[in-house]
């Protein structure tokens, strides 16, 4: 376990010296704040495959989405700058680690279409607004990336 936390160290000293105008810093889970220009991590980390998707939107300039399938393609480059990363860096990323990432954006994606009344796949209308275009019931999801899925209809 040293060995890898020293190496998950010596990555986040690089990253720090090789991209000074993104700030690292210790936080609950990882994650990149376009806000405050920072990538969060979590302390006693070994991830550097997720320190560096972290810092791969950094670089792409990550900001916000108006679409929840505007977050996998937002997902989806990041992983591509992440495995470019990680040639650069020496840390193998593999196509395993890239699927199982994304997929969890696409299972996302799927939950919040599904149709409360009939369970068919709806489309997204507005921000957090879904329509299914077999019922045309209306619901609104929240964010649900980091707490559990809740639709709401709304017709």
């Amino acid at each position: 376990m040293a060995a890898t936390t020293t190496a998950f160290n010596s990555l986040l000293q690089t990253l720090q010296t090789d991209f000074p105008r993104i700030t690292y810093c210790v936080g609950d889970d990882f994650h990149w704040s376009p806000s405050a220009r920072t990538v969060y991590f979590r302390a006693k980390s070994t991830d550097m495959a997720t320190l560096l998707h972290e810092t791969a939107h950094a670089l792409l300039g990550h900001t916000s989405y108006n679409r929840d399938i505007d977050l996998v393609h937002l997902e989806r480059d990041a992983w591509s700058k992440t495995v470019e990363l990680g040639t650069r860096y020496g840390v193998n990323i593999d196509n395993e680690t890239v699927e199982t990432a994304l997929d969890t954006y696409r299972d996302w994606l799927h939950a919040r279409s599904l149709c409360p009344k009939c369970r068919q796949n709806g489309v997204q209308t507005a921000e957090n607004t879904y329509t299914c275009v077999i019922c045309s019931q209306k619901w609104i999801v929240n964010d649900a990336r980091s707490c559990g899925l809740k639709r709401r209809k709304i017709n």
